[in-house]
């Protein structure tokens, strides 16, 4: 009556096997280690130059735990924290002798310590989030009246493709403030544009006015796509810091809006948040302008009069340049940019490529200027740098385009970097920094740690006491819970928060609940009368049900965390969605085995140890 077939044993037997071999990274902690990745476009860094490591850490007397070449880089693990900066010290003296030129990132970092065969056969221990690994907090904020003058700057110049197209003549596009300034000759002019403009642009307000004797058409974005701008520049800038965290190589960060036009960024086991800081609060963005090469202008400018409309700049030889306020094209029509070498003079260069709309664009203008030079600016932080200028020789279509010139190959690979990245909507500025250390976040483990095995042993002793046998086989299958939870979170390479931790202890007491349930149920079948072995059997059958219910409507209310939440509230919801399919298992599957194998072969069974079993009977008669 209470056996299973044997194909029901080895599953229970092969489900716990995996459970302990995935969970068990998670106890051997992490080991310091120092990471070696390529700081060039055109240098990899792969088991080529493995003999070269080990050699430099032999000559510097640091041995390593084990080496492993990634796609990124290659990784070396030790066996503490002194060799770890001994062997950064002596990797960076050896492979960049010049810093100023690096040819490759050495970086601190952290690799878990268990062993290769666990490593090679995937077995991984599960993330850690910021608050138990250390790292670093960032609070962005975002500069939205920046984010209106961009999106201004980029209508100025679709006006002009616009009206050009329409083959309507203006006397001068400029940008005021938050408004478009278009100037006409005559009126039939000004309509036949306003026309054009409100048929195509339907996110601008056009509003005509006339001062003295000058026919100007205002435009000025509307109230609701302003809101779109507002939406579209916090969307944006975290899909940037989206991908460029993802060149960093940082596992599992966290990027979430906060209130209206704030940003947190968590980078969970950062060491190096220098680097960090640079990349993230960088606002590189590339804009195409034309050069102003009228006679005696520049020399003006240099005497302290610049034109109207144009700004003095230097050119990265240190030549001075008058550039046109005007922008021609924006880095928002990038698609892609990679660092590389002019074919023609082997020089570092940085090569782009255009959507269509970009590429029409700069094919217009290139056909246009012929023998004007035009400058390719990269705006970082709210200053402009000329990276060069060259002059349009011919009509440049296709949509593909090369900056190259007095740039050195790392200064190519960043600019690429950055600009492949993608464009931020908006300036963005750090108001908040907090690092938290490796310490803080080993205590953090700890407590946590703690708390769930105090409370596991307080159940444990409670369902001993008072059920006995069966509560043995209770903390057996709950056992089981844990070590398959904590397995699944390392399969899936979860990131563990303190959050998360609080759902693991929540689990022990659902999980523990399901065979509360089975063994009342089976003790309130022994007072009905029924034999031992009729009891188990009809006490599981009839507790499933309750069991599944009562799973489902909370599992439910995790699912409902795990859509609508962020951030703490979704780490939470994981762990918890988990712990239920879990607990299932574990508290039918796994007890009833148990059960099974205990009495299900005792063909003659009189009684179990459930505990006392109060009969009605017996209170009669008294």
């Amino acid at each position: 009556m209470n056996r299973y077939p044997l194909w029901k044993y080895i599953t229970v037997a092969v489900a716990l096997l995996i459970g302990f071999i995935y969970a068990l990274p998670n106890f051997f902690g992490e080991a310091p280690a120092v990471q070696v990745s390529s700081n060039r476009a055109t240098l990899k860094v792969d088991a080529g130059i493995l003999p070269r490591i080990e050699d430099i850490l032999q000559q510097a007397q640091v041995a390593a735990d084990g080496i492993f070449v990634e796609p990124n880089g290659i990784k070396i693990r030790l066996k503490d924290g002194d060799a770890q900066l001994k062997a950064k010290d002596a990797l960076e003296k050896a492979l960049n002798p010049d810093p100023a030129n690096a040819d490759y990132v050495i970086a601190l970092n952290l690799l878990t310590a268990s062993p290769k065969w666990l490593t090679h056969i995937g077995a991984l221990p599960m993330y850690l989030g910021l608050d138990l690994r250390g790292g670093v907090h960032f609070l962005l904020q975002v500069d939205m009246p920046g984010a209106q003058a961009k999106r201004l700057d980029s209508i100025s110049a679709d006006l002009r493709t616009l009206l050009r197209d329409k083959n309507v003549r203006h006397a001068g596009i400029d940008r005021e403030g938050d408004r478009i300034v278009i100037n006409f000759r005559d009126a039939g002019t000004r309509d036949k544009a306003r026309a054009a403009i409100a048929a195509d642009m339907a996110d601008l307000s056009l509003v005509e006015q006339d001062d003295a004797g000058s026919l100007r058409l205002v435009a000025t974005l509307k109230p609701e796509a302003l809101v779109k701008l507002r939406e579209y520049a916090i969307k944006q800038n975290i899909n940037t810091l989206h991908n460029r965290i993802n060149e960093l190589g940082v596992a599992e960060p966290v990027i979430a809006q906060q209130g209206a036009d704030r940003i947190v960024v968590q980078l969970p086991g950062v060491q190096d948040t220098a680097k960090a800081k640079d990349i993230l609060g960088r606002t590189a963005t590339l804009e195409i302008r034309m050069v102003d090469d009228t006679p005696g202008a520049l020399e003006r400018a240099l005497a302290g009069q610049v034109p109207f409309g144009t700004e003095l700049y230097t050119e990265r030889g240190g030549a001075p340049l008058l550039v046109k306020k005007q922008v021609v094209l924006t880095g928002e029509r990038l698609t892609d940019a990679q660092a590389g070498f002019d074919s023609q003079t082997n020089e570092p260069a940085v090569h782009l490529t255009l959507d269509s709309s970009g590429a029409r664009i700069f094919r217009d203008v290139t056909r246009e200027s012929v023998g004007k030079r035009m400058a390719i600016l990269l705006i970082e932080k709210g200053r402009g740098e000329v990276v060069t200028a060259p002059v349009i020789r011919s009509e440049i279509g296709g949509g593909r385009v090369q900056i190259s010139g007095r740039m050195t190959t790392q200064e190519a690979n960043d600019t690429a970097l950055l600009l492949r990245a993608g464009s931020l909507a908006a300036p963005m500025n750090i108001i908040e920094e907090r690092t938290i250390g490796p310490s803080l976040g080993a205590e953090n483990i700890k407590k946590g740690f703690d708390s769930t095995l105090w409370g596991f042993v307080a159940i444990a002793v409670f369902m001993i006491i008072y059920y006995q046998v069966f509560g043995v086989i209770s903390v057996v299958a709950l056992a089981a819970n844990l070590l398959f939870l904590v397995a699944l979170l390392s399969m899936l390479q979860a990131t563990l928060t303190l959050p998360g931790i609080a759902a693991i202890a929540l689990a022990l007491g659902m999980a523990i609940d399901a065979n509360v349930l089975i063994n009342e149920r089976v003790r309130e079948e022994l007072r009905n009368g029924l034999p031992p072995q009729t009891a188990i059997t009809t006490g599981y059958e009839r507790a499933f049900g309750t069991i599944l219910d009562s799973n489902i409507t909370t599992l439910i209310a995790g699912l409902a965390l795990l859509i609508f939440g962020s951030g703490p509230v979704r780490g939470f919801a994981v762990v918890h969605c988990l712990g239920i399919l879990t607990s299932i298992f574990s508290a039918v599957v796994v007890s009833r085995a148990l059960v099974n194998l205990i009495y299900g072969r005792q063909k003659k069974l009189t009684k179990v140890a459930i505990g006392q079993v109060w009969k009605p009977d017996a209170d009669t008669a008294k």
